[in-house]
């Protein structure tokens, strides 16, 4: 009765017509088993501390549901396919893997763009193993790329064009491109460079002796690093730039240095060795003085007008604005010793003598006019 049934529902002119009927009411199924299954395992992902199960799941969310439906709408043609003679079918196979390779690429730099994310989130950063933000900018960069050469080589292959063809051409052409954008592949080599060197990385200060180029790097692009000047202008500098120039990089000091030159007056010569020795005694005993490094504090010239004596010390902390606040209070601390000595800091003077006897005969010769 029900193969009866069946025979009736099928138009004589639309015989496919069941049968298609039948593959999408499966699709339909299929779709919203899959949709309530991601979403189960949403909710089991979400209790876990792993970044690769979150990623996986996003990233295959709507590339799955697609891929139902592109492979059971191919089914579904071949079925109309059988019994009409459209020349249209006759391409279906080549189209069926090429939408299969595009939404697997699709899938797969998703999938690299997800973990990308997470890894450069502050929820799924590891304190013991720090995680540097260039490399996997970096890394996601490059694998994004070789996903979507090969997933283009793939469709080409698909679609009947020899890769082998391909890959000649690009070989000819490789060099005119080279010769016609030999600056834009100059930028591209100095951004890998600067990758894979790492002479700086995304949220350093860095600063050019050569250039006028200094601030904070935002961001390292394959053709131009984005940097943050202190006065929040954004500078775009060539990655070719890296390549000619010096950089210096501060984020990485290990301390900071105070160098200062204090000149004292010629008629506190007597108390100088005292003031040199307590001064010393103060940055030995001063807790934002790091004594692992270098500490001097030595008589140095006779000037002009002063006595000079330096002072050479490194702070512990690095950063600019504490290592101003220890700079100022080692200062003030130096001016209290020159002072409890009684001493005072020098300032530029001029003497000036006068010969008596020149003194004697200009007033004579006034007296006689």
């Amino acid at each position: 009765m029900l193969k009866q049934w069946w025979t009736d529902f099928q138009p004589a002119e639309y015989p496919w017509l069941g049968d298609v009927f039948v593959l999408v009411l499966i699709l339909l199924g299929l779709n919203l088993v899959l949709g309530r299954l991601i979403a189960h395992l949403g909710k089991k992902f979400e209790k876990t501390h792993n970044l690769w199960d979150d990623a996986l799941l996003e990233a295959a969310r709507r590339p799955a549901l697609l891929m139902i439906w592109a492979v059971g709408g191919s089914h579904v043609l071949e079925v109309i396919a059988q019994s009409s003679e459209a020349e249209v079918f006759s391409a279906l196979d080549s189209l069926r893997a090429v939408g299969v390779v595009l939404i697997l690429a699709w899938f797969l730099v998703s999938l690299v763009r997800q973990v990308e994310l997470r890894l450069l989130s502050d929820e799924y950063s590891v304190k013991d193993e720090p995680i540097d933000q260039t490399t996997v900018m970096a890394l996601g960069k490059l694998v994004r790329s070789a996903i979507i050469i090969v997933s283009a080589l793939m469709v080409l292959q698909n679609l009947g064009y020899s890769i082998s063809g391909v890959l000649a051409f690009g070989g000819i052409g490789g060099i005119a491109v080279g010769f016609a954008a030999k600056d834009l592949l100059a930028n591209f080599f100095g951004g890998l460079m600067v990758y894979l060197d790492r002479p700086f990385s995304v949220g350093d200060w860095v600063r050019s002796p050569d250039k006028n180029i200094e601030g904070t790097v935002e961001n390292i692009g394959w053709r131009q690093t984005r940097i943050r000047t202190f006065d929040q202008r954004p500078l775009y500098v060539p990655n070719a730039t890296f390549s000619q120039i010096s950089v210096e990089n501060p984020s990485r000091m290990l301390n900071r240095r105070i160098y200062e030159t204090i000149g004292v007056r010629y008629e506190d010569a007597a108390v100088l060795p005292d003031i040199i020795r307590q001064v010393r005694a103060m940055l030995e005993d001063h807790t934002d003085i790091d004594l692992g490094k270098t500490l001097i504090v030595n008589f140095n010239q006779y000037n002009a007008s002063s006595l000079d004596f330096f002072v050479y010390t490194f702070t512990k902390t690095t950063n600019w604005v504490e290592y101003h606040a220890i700079k100022q209070d080692v200062l003030l601390k130096i001016l209290d010793i020159i002072h409890g000595l009684g001493a005072d800091v020098a300032f530029p003077t001029t003497t000036v003598k006068l010969d008596p006897i020149s003194i004697e005969t200009a007033q004579e010769r006034k007296t006689e006019q």
